[in-house]
């Protein structure tokens, strides 16, 4: 009698590619937002519905991509979407910009985060090279077969959610003095809600829920698209948004308000109250743990960007090198390479205020191309169709186009600068059509 061997996994399952999306989400930016916020709010139930909100927005979209993506189930996110919908050129300029600027400077950015944390607490090791190593150190990781890339990512993904759950609980049960927070709105909140002040606010919350879309970038290399993707991009933001929630309800719970207006490190000050002198060290090395699966997440998810932009474009054709797995090595070290650009010159920082205004108009025309595209190819085949179509689009592109036009009224030269970006993308574009007939 013969056995035949199970067949050989060649892609993500479930929970991996869920991390993924998780991990992406939860970076710095909850743990840093509530501080600003608190600037022109002062009432609890306003301030958890900033997020209850966010998260709202997020799911809609999230859900329009699952449409698309297993519409189309090809790796590339934007690009791939973008350019079916619209034009190859649109496609292209959206997947150069996201796999340079928008994929390797935030994933700069929480690694040398991930290092200062470290440092704060172990004096002695050195920021940057903590970054760069961590750096190095994921993509070679992630380099190697999916079954070690996946684990590694669900593994410290599920850390990152322990974690959180264990911070929200011992501010509930431990908190010696704990504040009082509504959870109904309060005499004056309507006034709040409706406020400028809460819907600058929900900018900040919009840039933490960035990362929802992250498993669309990897499509191909998942098990099964039809019935995987929808639950895994509406199931991983759903649960962000719990975890989002809880965890701002634990801050306004440990800590008075007025210690953490405008103060950035709202989570150690959350963390001292509950812990005593000892929350400094166990909130940055909580806080250092968290950002490894952010940084990992963004290691797995950019890169795919460059291979597939290399597999349809000659002048980049070595970006589409895998190896014996289908894993994009050449493309995660050039990721890897850029990010580490960053990391040593700093000079991310100005990149990342307007790198978000060109993702949100990466989003924004991704989800109207919804539409488009069932008017475009009202015969493709659609395995999964948006729960509550239209509502949920026009929920997150109603968001969107105010968060978007706000910030190129209040941000003009950074929106500015992103317009150049785009143009610069275009004549990339235009010149590999060009490098292309060349060498026809």
């Amino acid at each position: 009698m013969t056995h035949t061997a199970p067949p050989r996994r060649t892609g993500y399952g479930f929970y991996a590619a869920a991390s993924i999306v998780v991990a992406n989400m939860i970076g710095t930016g909850v743990f840093t937002s509530l501080g600003f916020q608190l600037v022109d709010l002062q009432s609890t139930f306003p301030l958890l519905m900033l997020w209850v909100l966010g998260g709202i927005a997020a799911f809609c979209g999230a859900i329009t991509y699952a449409e698309l993506g297993a519409a189309m189930p090809r790796s590339g996110g934007e690009y791939t979407f973008l350019g079916r919908i619209y034009h190859p050129g649109a496609g292209f300029v959206s997947g150069w910009i996201s796999a340079t600027i928008g994929f390797a400077a935030p994933t700069a950015l929480a690694a040398i985060t991930f290092g200062a944390y470290l440092s704060a607490v172990f004096p002695g090791l050195p920021e940057t090279a903590l970054a760069v190593v961590l750096v190095v150190a994921l993509s070679g990781i992630h380099s190697t077969t999916h079954r070690n890339s996946g684990a590694l990512q669900s593994s410290f993904t599920s850390v990152k959610v322990v974690l959180i759950l264990a911070f929200c609980a011992a501010a509930l049960f431990m908190t010696p003095d704990p504040q009082p927070v509504a959870l109904v709105p309060a005499s004056g909140d309507a006034g709040l809600v409706f406020g400028g002040g809460f819907a600058v606010s929900l900018i900040y919350v919009s840039y933490a829920y960035t990362g929802w879309n992250a498993v669309t970038y990897l499509t191909s290399e998942l098990d099964d698209v039809p019935r995987q993707l929808p639950w895994i991009l509406g199931g991983g933001t759903a649960l962000v948004l719990v975890l989002y929630v809880g965890l701002n309800y634990a801050f306004l719970r440990a800590a008075p308000m007025s210690e953490m207006v405008g103060q950035v490190e709202v989570g150690y000050i959350a963390a001292t109250h509950i812990f005593g002198p000892l929350g400094a060290d166990i909130m940055g090395v909580a806080l250092a743990l968290l950002l490894v699966s952010t940084v990992s997440a963004m290691v797995v998810a950019g890169p795919r960007v460059l291979h597939v932009i290399g597999e349809d474009y000659r002048p980049f054709r070595w970006l589409s090198k895998t190896n014996e797995d289908g894993i994009p090595t050449t493309a995660i070290f050039t990721q890897a390479a850029i990010a580490i650009v960053f990391i040593v010159t700093a000079s991310f920082e100005s990149i990342l205020v307007f790198s978000g205004f060109v993702l949100g108009l990466n989003s924004l025309l991704t989800v109207a191309g919804v539409f488009v595209l069932r008017i475009k190819e009202p015969d493709l085949p659609r395995p999964y169709r948006t729960w509550a179509y239209p509502i949920t689009p026009i929920v997150y592109l109603s968001l969107t186009v105010w968060t978007l036009t706000y910030l190129a009224l209040d941000r003009p030269s950074e929106a500015g600068v992103a317009f150049a970006l785009i143009a610069a993308g275009t004549v990339v574009y235009l010149w590999t059509r060009l490098a292309v007939r060349g060498a026809e």
